[in-house]
């Protein structure tokens, strides 16, 4: 039965592929090759298949290209809002740059005013307490004088009185005997002018005094002046740096308590003003205002202080792109979503990188992904990283203030471009580093 099934298959065949043969022929020989129909079904089969590859390869590759097309136009449109983007945001920028620096030229102009208006709050300090010390004076003179004015009054009160009672005659008798009626006459007409003399130093002691009460009044009022714009002038420089901190996600109490432990011999309390120089142990106004003051210059010594050991200050200076926002985005090596701990600002190839705090450093050398790499380590438990740099101008162990160069731009490690990738940390836990630039644009 298998035997006829194959008789009629080859039959079949042989209707629709008769068996042909092929001549090859040569100067001496003449050969044939002989095709079955099973050979030309094989052969018919095969071209078949390589015919419908081919049209659904094409298909397929035109697919692409459509798609491909459409995914450049939209890449080119969403790049065109990129830029326009980074544009705007490197105009605010620029803004606030020029903010910051009026605000840093207001600044140091009012530690300017702060130090004249100390000595002349000194100064003024030492001329109240001199004319204080001569009001004294005056007043123990003119209590003396009105002492002695008393005296003479009661002597010659009793003298009037020893006339009346009849004891005139025997005293007459007594100074006429002895020769001394002219003494006692000289004596009270000396008595009487020393008493008009005390009465017109009196008077001239009240009108000194009434002068002296005057100009410490009129002291006193340039002294509350000086005051008033000493706290002015402090209150403009420590908001400023407390708001920095704050919206850094900084504690101001716990930054002030570590930088006065730690950096105690450069930025210490001041000594207070001694109190009242009356002799009592209450504090006079003035004294609490100016301890007030000195107790806020503290403070802002320490702000300062600690500003220079936090990284607020860009880490570049030179023109440049925000290419590379913190947070999750689409990675440029895989295409899939990423978490991208740092921020990425792209300039010429060589662009100086530096420290944006002062610091240790702990790392530098190639670190895997990041290439060359860069790491300090600040006060407060922050760590800062520069990476994908070109060249390393920083050595391991060196220390390092704001505004030091430690390397220059490049494009080492994984990287698609020249840009420097800079990363901001807080307990090896990754922070965005905008929230220090931007709580220092109304600062620095």
């Amino acid at each position: 039965m298998r035997t006829n099934l194959k008789i009629k298959l080859h039959k079949l065949l042989e209707s629709f592929f008769p068996e042909r043969r092929v001549f090859l022929k040569s100067d001496n020989d003449t050969r044939f090759i002989r095709l079955r129909s099973g050979t030309q079904l094989i052969a018919l089969a095969g071209s078949s298949l390589i015919v419908a590859w081919t049209i659904v390869a094409t298909a397929i590759i035109l697919m692409d290209s459509i798609g491909a097309g459409n995914f450049r136009e939209q890449a080119k449109r969403d790049q065109t809002t990129y830029k326009q983007r980074l544009n705007d945001l490197s105009l605010q920028r620029d803004k606030r740059a020029e903010e910051a620096l009026a605000a840093q030229e207001r600044f140091t102009s009012a530690l300017t005013q702060i130090s004249i208006m100390q000595s002349q709050l000194l100064s003024s300090e030492t001329r109240r307490r001199e004319l204080e010390s001569g009001i004294e004076v005056i007043q123990n003179t003119l209590r003396s004088t009105m002492k002695d004015r008393e005296t003479v009054r009661n002597q010659l009160a009793q003298f009037d009185k020893q006339s009346l009672n009849g004891e005139t005659q025997k005293v007459n008798k007594v100074v006429a005997s002895n020769g001394l009626i002219d003494f006692v006459a000289d004596a009270l007409t000396r008595t009487a002018a020393e008493r008009d003399q005390t009465t017109d130093d009196v008077q001239a002691a009240l009108i000194t005094a009434e002068d002296l009460k005057l100009e410490i009044a009129l002291m006193q009022e340039e002294n509350d002046q000086i005051f008033r714009q000493l706290e002015e002038a402090m209150t403009i420089s420590v908001a400023p740096l407390d708001k920095m901190f704050r919206s850094a996600g900084m504690s101001t109490e716990r930054i002030i308590e570590q930088v006065r432990e730690r950096y105690s011999g450069q930025g210490g309390p001041l000594t207070p003003l001694i109190f009242s120089i009356q002799g009592d142990l209450k504090p006079s106004p003035d004294n609490l205002r100016a301890n007030k003051i000195l107790n806020q210059m503290d403070q802002l010594n320490l702000y300062r202080i600690a500003a220079q050991k936090a990284p607020f200050a860009t880490p570049v200076k030179s023109a440049f792109r925000f290419t590379s926002q913190f947070g999750l985005r689409r990675d440029p090596k895989t295409g899939g979503r990423r978490m991208h701990r740092g921020v990425d600002f792209a300039a010429s190839s060589g662009t100086p990188i530096y420290a944006t705090a002062d610091g240790v450093v702990t790392h530098s050398g190639w670190h895997s992904g990041y290439g060359r790499l860069i790491k300090i380590q600040h006060e407060f438990g922050i760590e800062t990283r520069y990476a994908h740099l070109s060249r390393l101008k920083a050595k391991v162990g060196q220390r390092v203030s704001r505004g030091d160069r430690i390397g220059a731009m490049g494009s080492s490690g994984r990287a698609t471009g020249v840009h420097l990738h800079y990363e901001v940390r807080v307990g090896d836990k990754a922070v965005n580093p905008m929230i220090y630039i931007k709580a220092a644009n109304d600062v620095f």
